[in-house]
């Protein structure tokens, strides 16, 4: 690959070494090679700072410099002199797991500052230029994203309840994006189903506390009365003494996680703290069945036995974070123990144009944290880690970085009627969907995702950053169910279960439809949300091993259930038998009974739901063998029905 075509600096045209034409892959430099060794733009870079990766025989040299003008190696002491550089230090931690740490070569990322009147670009290519350094990356700016919960009251909120709920938690029948009725108090076309289909999941796992995630954003209020039973905490630290590094990991006070943007334990002081931390954190773990607030994808029963959140911030009152900050952010969720990785923010558009720019010889450190923590392994029942990414609020026909890398799951957004969020971005990059809410009124708007906020309050918020930790959340329930059976996986096993666990969109993907402010083109989006809309009950069934059957709501489903078996092409002679239990009957509103004919089911539903049937069949005959008659075999298999209002079409499905 030629990445010449990555040095696209705006002020190219004052440095003497290159030149540009603009066209694609047109962008040349005097020396290729030194060209080749940058791994990014300047966009939104860091003013004064480069990241610099160095051959392993330079590390030492490095470390035991005096200055890094006098580092003794060649080239790099004359270059540092000319650009003024005064320090240099690891990006990431050196206090942590040392053996991963030599065998991933994280040691060989170094942050170089120097005085910030030297142009960016020029200081780049000179460092470049030094033969012992493999790499130059500029230490790009992160925004902060600026989705703003709006805090609700909670007494204002608790109600009587119409239905019948799973848990206690008061707020938990204004969480439609568990399991959306289709309200109007929710939105006037809210769609019931259009959800992630919690309430069924929930009965056969709430979470383990063995399964650690990681929120890789502002601090989590970890004193928050719905979040501290779920909290993560260091154990050294919370049982040592205030101000020391009790565990000697390079972190002060890393109790219930650390403040990478303030170097210090973690923050969520109001107003530079949005709460969108907090509110992240509270979708994938809010504590369950506690009588109060709102409830957590994989909070637990109530019994202390919700999934932990780790407080990875990187976002501390500034609007952004930077690349060193984020890699150690990450780098300390591998070292202590967490499995699923929520990262709800991304790169500035423009900065990176493909997966080449983004994954170039793994010299980016971003990529090179990411890729340390899926290759560790934190759970007892995976192989890998897992990152999950929000795909951005721009609007864009594409994901943002990192989040639309092809290794890593990307969540856009739809709202209360199962149609794209009018802010998500979608089509490439993107691999699913999951409800980030939609603010059509200018105010409070409960068609946005509800959740908590710092200081003991709760809010609403919209946003795939709101999106994300759904996905989180039940990729944490996979795991929690995969420890309940001792069922092993594969990181790939679950990325896979997560993208083909969905329901259809594309079936209402056309003509258009009003949202606050303007008109979507919905055929636009057809085919470009992903898979679908993310199913957790399905999720569960995929790790169970139990195949799902799609039926639409209100219609008679003809499936054809041998296309399920085997190849597709199994010779089935009889589907003889159908069992249903009264409580799926009930929770399907199957009204009238299912029929058989050959090897079909025809069932009708008539409300949105899940639940698990068995078939029974007789292979090798019509009927079943035994005593005087010879015949075939009976056998039973075990399907989940699900019922949405959107299964008319088959996206997603294995």
């Amino acid at each position: 690959m030629n990445k010449g075509k990555l040095f696209m600096f705006a002020s190219v045209a004052l440095l003497s070494a290159c030149t540009a034409d603009f066209e694609p892959n047109a962008q040349i430099c005097e020396d290729a090679a030194v060209a080749q060794k940058i791994v990014n733009t300047s966009v939104e870079a860091v003013e004064g700072e480069l990241i610099i990766v160095v051959d392993t025989d330079v590390v030492k040299m490095l470390d035991g410099a005096e200055s890094l003008t006098r580092s003794g190696v060649s080239g790099l002491d004359a270059v540092a002199e000319e650009i003024g550089a005064y320090s240099v230090e690891h990006v990431f931690n050196m206090n942590g797991n040392k053996e991963r740490i030599k065998e991933h070569g994280l040691d060989r990322w170094f942050l170089v500052r120097f005085s910030e009147n030297v142009n960016l670009e020029s200081a780049a290519i000179k460092l470049a230029s030094v033969d012992a350094i493999d790499a130059v990356e500029f230490n790009t700016r992160v925004a902060r994203p600026k989705v703003t919960p709006v805090e609700v009251d909670e007494e204002q909120m608790a109600k009587t309840r119409a239905g019948i709920y799973p848990f206690d938690d008061m707020m938990l029948d204004a969480q439609w994006h568990y399991h959306n009725t289709g309200s109007k108090s929710v939105s006037q076309t809210a769609l019931a189903g259009a959800d992630i289909n919690l309430f069924p999941a929930w009965e056969i796992t709430a979470g383990r506390k063995e399964i650690v995630v990681a929120v890789v954003d502002e601090g989590v209020d970890y004193t928050h009365p719905d979040l501290n039973a779920n909290m993560w905490y260091n154990e050294a630290e919370i049982n040592g003494s205030a101000g020391v590094d009790d565990d000697q990991n390079g972190y002060v006070d890393d109790i219930y996680g650390y403040n990478f943007a303030g170097d210090g334990p973690v923050s969520w002081d109001a107003p530079k703290d949005l709460g969108h931390g907090t509110h992240v954190a509270g979708t994938i773990a809010a504590v369950n069945n506690n009588g109060k607030g709102v409830a957590g994808v994989a909070g637990g029963t109530g019994n202390n036995d919700g999934v932990r959140i780790m407080s990875c911030q990187i976002f501390d009152g500034d609007d952004y974070g930077t690349v060193p900050e984020i890699a150690k952010a990450i780098q300390y969720a591998a070292d202590n123990g967490a499995c699923v990785m929520n990262n709800s923010w991304g790169m500035p558009v423009g900065g990176l144009k493909d997966d080449d720019d983004y994954a170039y010889g793994s010299y980016s450190a971003v990529r090179k944290a990411v890729d340390y923590f899926t290759s560790a392994s934190n759970s007892s029942v995976m192989d890998g880690n897992i990152a999950i990414f929000a795909a951005g609020n721009e609007g864009f026909a594409s994901a943002a970085y990192p989040g639309a890398y092809n290794e890593y799951i990307c969540v856009a957004a739809f709202a209360p009627d199962g149609l794209p969020a009018y802010y998500t971005n979608y089509d490439r990059g993107c691999n699913l969907s999951a409800p980030g809410g939609e603010c059509n009124n200018g105010t409070n708007d409960p068609a946005q995702v509800l959740s908590t906020m710092p200081n003991g309050k709760y809010g609403y918020a919209q946003g795939t950053s709101m999106a994300c930790p759904h996905v989180s959340g039940i990729a944490a329930l996979a795991l929690s169910y995969a420890l309940d059976n001792n069922i092993h996986l594969t990181l790939e096993q679950l990325k896979g279960f997560l993208v083909t666990s969905v329901n259809d969109m594309n079936a209402r993907l056309m003509g258009t439809r009003n949202y606050y402010g303007g008109v979507m083109n919905l055929s636009n989006y057809k085919d470009n949300m992903g898979t679908g809309m993310i199913d957790a009950y399905q999720v569960l069934m995929a790790v169970r091993g139990t195949l799902c059957l799609p039926v639409t709501v209100g219609e008679e489903a003809k499936i054809d259930v041998d296309s399920y078996l085997g190849d597709g092409n199994l010779s089935i002679k009889m589907l003889s038998e159908i069992e249903i239990s009264d409580d799926v009957r009930e929770e399907l509103g199957i009204e009238t009974d299912p029929k058989v004919k050959g090897d079909r089911l025809y069932i009708t539903c008539t409300k949105p739901g899940s639940g698990i049937i068995k078939l029974h069949f007789v292979a090798g005959d019509v009927s079943v063998g035994g005593g005087s008659m010879i015949g075939g075999m009976e056998f039973t298999r075990e399907f989940a029905i699900i019922s949405r209002p959107n299964n008319s079409t088959a996206s997603g499905w294995l």
